[in-house]
């Protein structure tokens, strides 16, 4: 018997660690929202940017009935005055019945304080699968939403699906995660939405942009990416005015995020290539542009489920010299974990906007604060 009893004791006690760990791995994430509550099944699909005022606005799809990409889904979003110390109620920005109103991607023009929500729409009926053989009743549309008293109220979503789409594209989704506005260079102040589409026919699928340059009134195709096999990406301004789209990968023979650059402000994109630091699992991702060194110092922030094959393990990371090499990096959440996004807060930290949980991803979208200072340690 005390030959068992030594190892029953150790086995238990191994047992228990790691009930404890991970019941402390799901008490700290913090949900903003939580799926299975205010109303939804699902929450998916964050983004998240601060006003000129100082607002932080947190936009997610709520999906009624189920986790699927379809059916009836709206988009929701809370916001906070306090640095996310506090958050609003659940604000519906956009319900259409039952079909899907997504992918928020939300953008702020410095210049006048607007915010604009650049979204798409389909019917909830429609799958993915049939929008892209075009067997579908319908197709996706891109919209837009403008708030000019820090979300506290939204104009009717306005459809913009002719000047931004092309007529052999079937699938497109904008974002998901927040536009940028262009502060150097001859673009100075056009409003840049990073987008994907997928080719009638060939099926092929690509990233590009949307851009404005009058303050969100109309809004103009920009360039793809000459490749394929990309499609959801986040753009950022590079010290000498680039940009940089920083995209999801299907290429599996090398399993991390693919870059290209462009010199025109999105008008037209350059040659993709692999950032072999940036491993990922097929995922979503989110890029920041912090500061410029007129601050001292040039920081790009990037997050994403940092593995090679499940969606797990979200990392923060800090570049100081736009991309070409990753400096440090910190774990936001080692369990599973999915899309992400960041904003810069007013008070100088950083706030991630990521989908976690302790079963799956897709439990709830947590928001974090990171100081700067625990990124750079």
């Amino acid at each position: 018997m005390s030959r068992i009893a030594n190892y029953i004791f150790p086995i238990t006690v191994l047992i228990l660690f790691f009930i404890l760990i991970s019941f402390r791995s799901s008490e700290s994430l913090q949900y903003l929202f939580e799926s299975g509550t205010e109303g939804y099944h699902t929450f998916r699909i964050p983004a998240i940017v601060t006003s000129t005022n100082g607002t932080i606005l947190a936009f997610a799809e709520g999906r009624k009935n189920g986790g699927s990409d379809t059916g009836n889904i709206d988009i929701v979003m809370k916001k906070s005055t306090d640095n996310g110390e506090t958050w609003s109620d659940l604000i519906v920005i956009w319900d259409q019945g039952d079909d899907v109103c997504g992918n928020p991607a939300p953008v702020v023009d410095k210049t006048t304080g607007n915010i604009y929500l650049l979204t798409t729409w389909n019917l909830g009926k429609d799958h993915e699968s049939e929008i892209i053989r075009q067997t579908s009743k319908d197709t996706r549309r891109i919209f837009v939403l403008q708030s000019t008293n820090d979300g506290d109220s939204w104009t009717e979503p306005k459809e913009i699906t002719k000047s931004v789409k092309k007529e052999n594209w079937t699938w497109y989704a904008t974002g998901p995660c927040q536009g940028i506005q262009l502060e150097r260079g001859k673009n100075q102040g056009r409003l840049v939405i990073p987008c994907d589409h997928i080719e009638a026919v060939t099926n092929k699928y690509y990233s590009h942009t949307i851009y404005s340059d009058d303050h969100g009134e109309t809004w103009e195709l920009g360039g793809s990416t000459p490749q394929d096999q990309v499609n959801e990406c986040a753009v950022a301004e590079l010290s000498d005015g680039k940009l940089i789209l920083n995209m999801r990968n299907y290429d599996r023979t090398k399993k991390a995020r693919k870059i290209s650059h462009s010199e025109d402000g999105g008008a037209t994109w350059g040659e993709i290539y692999s950032d072999t630091t940036l491993i990922e699992p097929i995922c979503q991702a989110g890029m920041l542009r912090y500061s410029f060194e007129e601050e001292g110092i040039s920081r790009l922030l990037f997050s994403n489920p940092s593995d090679t094959e499940k969606r797990q393990n979200m990392t923060l990371r800090v570049s100081y010299d736009d991309g070409s090499t990753w400096a440090r990096s910190v774990i936001l959440f080692e369990g599973p974990s999915a899309y992400s996004d960041m904003t810069r807060l007013p008070n100088g930290n950083i706030g991630c906007l990521y989908e976690a949980g302790k079963k799956n991803p897709y439990q709830g979208i947590v928001f974090q604060v990171v100081p700067l200072e625990k990124l750079e340690k």
